[in-house]
């Protein structure tokens, strides 16, 4: 594979940074939004839409052959919403009516959202609705791609080890799972719920083609997400992408309680006034 050029990478950083500020934006006016969640996940984002790892139309949102992404951790996809408008599925005013009467964008996605797949509401379904459009376009013979994005928390969830068993035991190599894979749920660390080391050992247990890479790190991303879906193996395939829940945030990464909590209005503030103050530097 063609390495990617100082150019391509130096793109994804800047559209991977500049999506970090307007989700910190978006949280500032719409507080009820889940921020920690949403930082976990950029990179994986701006990997798939901005790296050319996903077919999509911004025009005819529902092209029959647009690549499909399932996004499983809906409610932590609010940087969703900068990419798909930045990227003309919507205008990028929407930006600013977030949870606001009369918009469209709200704390929880749906697919009245131009650019969203399906519900996204209740945890640990994502997965099994993806492995059901890959089977359906391996019968209808397509070339297009199913990607789906999930937390690594709703894997307690019994339903999505059916889909793991059901994609490879129909060899869906257009199936490619990413789990952002935080190790923190709702309420603690995943290690004191159900632990999720392994999930490489697991999952290819399962028959799966699996790797495992640093999800903060957009080129390792974009790497795997090319190579997996460049390969014909008669396995579906998975990313796991160690990241951090809060990425970016004093006293928000990492924090075990990270999922309800919101920082104050004031550091987001202060941290968006710095990285504007340091971008004009650079200048």
């Amino acid at each position: 594979m063609q390495e990617i050029t100082t150019k391509e990478l130096n793109y994804l950083r800047r559209k991977a940074l500049w999506v970090w500020k307007e989700t910190l934006a978006i949280h500032r006016r719409a507080p009820e939004t889940r921020l920690a969640s949403s930082l976990s996940v950029i990179e994986i984002f701006v990997a798939l839409y901005y790296g050319g790892g996903l077919k999509f139309n911004a025009l005819d949102p529902l092209d029959e052959n647009r690549d499909r992404c399932i996004i499983s951790k809906g409610h932590g996809s609010i940087c969703m919403y900068p990419i798909l408008a930045d990227l003309g599925f919507f205008p990028l005013e929407e930006l600013n009516n977030v949870c606001k009467t009369g918009g469209f964008l709200g704390g929880i996605p749906d697919p009245v959202i131009p650019g969203y797949e399906t519900v996204n509401g209740s945890l640990g379904h994502g997965l099994g609705v993806a492995t059901g459009i890959a089977l359906a376009l391996k019968t209808k013979k397509s070339d297009s791609d199913v990607f789906v994005v999930t937390g690594d928390g709703e894997l307690h969830e019994g339903a999505n080890w059916e889909a793991i068993m059901f994609a490879s035991h129909h060899k869906l190599d257009n199936l490619n799972l990413i789990v952002d894979n935080n190790n923190i749920s709702m309420l603690d660390h995943t290690d004191n719920i159900i632990s999720h080391s392994g999930l490489v050992d697991r999952l290819t247990s399962f028959g799966w083609s699996c790797v495992e890479v640093d999800g903060h790190d957009i080129v390792a991303v974009q790497k795997e997400i090319l190579e997996q879906k460049n390969t014909a193996n008669k396995k579906p395939k998975a990313i796991i992408a160690k990241t951090l829940k809060g990425h970016g945030v004093p006293g928000l990464e990492n924090a075990s309680l990270s999922h309800i909590m919101n920082p104050k209005p004031e550091l987001i503030d202060e941290l968006l006034e710095n990285l504007i103050d340091n971008l004009l530097e650079k200048k």
